[in-house]
């Protein structure tokens, strides 16, 4: 087994960034990996001591499945975040007052009524928080799955599955279906990186959602249960041994 690709997805909901190698720490996910999200104004989110609230909370494609016509891409080099879709383009630092005021803007306007406010009036808000992430899990983790297994969903439903659709941040070949649901608990090695597999990933509205087109134009939650008699494709597991991880590294259990 091997890693056949690997993903960060700087913005929650929000395009996929490939990558060539991720240098991973102990206990924390892929650097940049959902650090940044825009909180629609009735989340409960606690900006002073930041703590984890479902995705529902903010823009995110199981609620804002037009989301996806936005491409966007952050520049390590310069802490710049580019935005393109619909309402234009812009370019915005994450990092400081003034930017993330400009990305508040660009979003809200961008959802239009899909903007939830807070019942004082709150509006949304783009937040980044050093060492936070805005991820799907209430720790910090990595999200893996077999090709192998979405294989075989696709060969249940007589359809292709854009494995884009479930956001993974590593995607392995060569293992057996389902084989990965057999690691919990267990370690496994990658490179020089070493994790404990934490829980199956049950899967939601997001993966309706076509990532070319951001319509929702199949449902993999229903045929999961319906093929499978559960609704979870991939594994989370929390890093436990630091180092690089690269796309083409061998994957063993140990």
């Amino acid at each position: 087994m091997h890693i056949e690709s690997l993903y960060r997805y700087p913005i929650k909901g929000l395009t996929p960034e490939t990558l060539a190698s991720a240098p991973l720490t102990p206990g924390r996910c892929i650097p940049w990996d959902r650090a940044f999200a825009l909180k629609q104004g009735d989340a409960a989110l606690d900006e002073t001591h930041p703590a984890w609230i479902s995705k529902m909370n903010f823009m995110c494609l199981a609620k804002n499945p037009k989301a996806a016509l936005l491409k966007t891409r952050f520049d390590d080099a310069t802490g710049l975040l580019h935005i393109a879709g619909p309402a234009g383009s812009l370019t915005a630092s994450p990092f400081t007052p003034e930017g993330q005021a400009a990305l508040t803007v660009y979003f809200t306007t961008f959802l239009g009524e899909e903007a939830r406010y807070g019942t004082q009036g709150e509006p949304p808000k783009f937040h980044f928080f050093p060492g936070h992430s805005f991820c799907d899990h209430k720790t910090q983790v990595v999200s893996l799955i077999g090709l192998s297994s979405l294989a075989t969903l696709e060969q249940a439903v007589g359809a292709t599955r854009d494995k884009r659709r479930f956001r993974a941040n590593v995607y392995i070949e060569d293992s057996e279906p389902w084989e990965e649901f057999s690691w919990l608990g267990r370690k496994l090695a990658i490179g020089e990186v070493e994790m404990v597999v934490q829980e199956r990933i049950d899967r939601c509205a997001a993966t309706m959602v076509n990532p070319d087109t951001a319509e929702r134009d199949a449902n993999p939650v229903k045929e999961l249960r319906s093929h499978f008699g559960h609704i979870e494709l991939g594994i989370f597991a929390e890093i436990t041994k630091g180092g690089t991880l690269r796309a083409g590294d061998p994957i063993r259990l140990i």
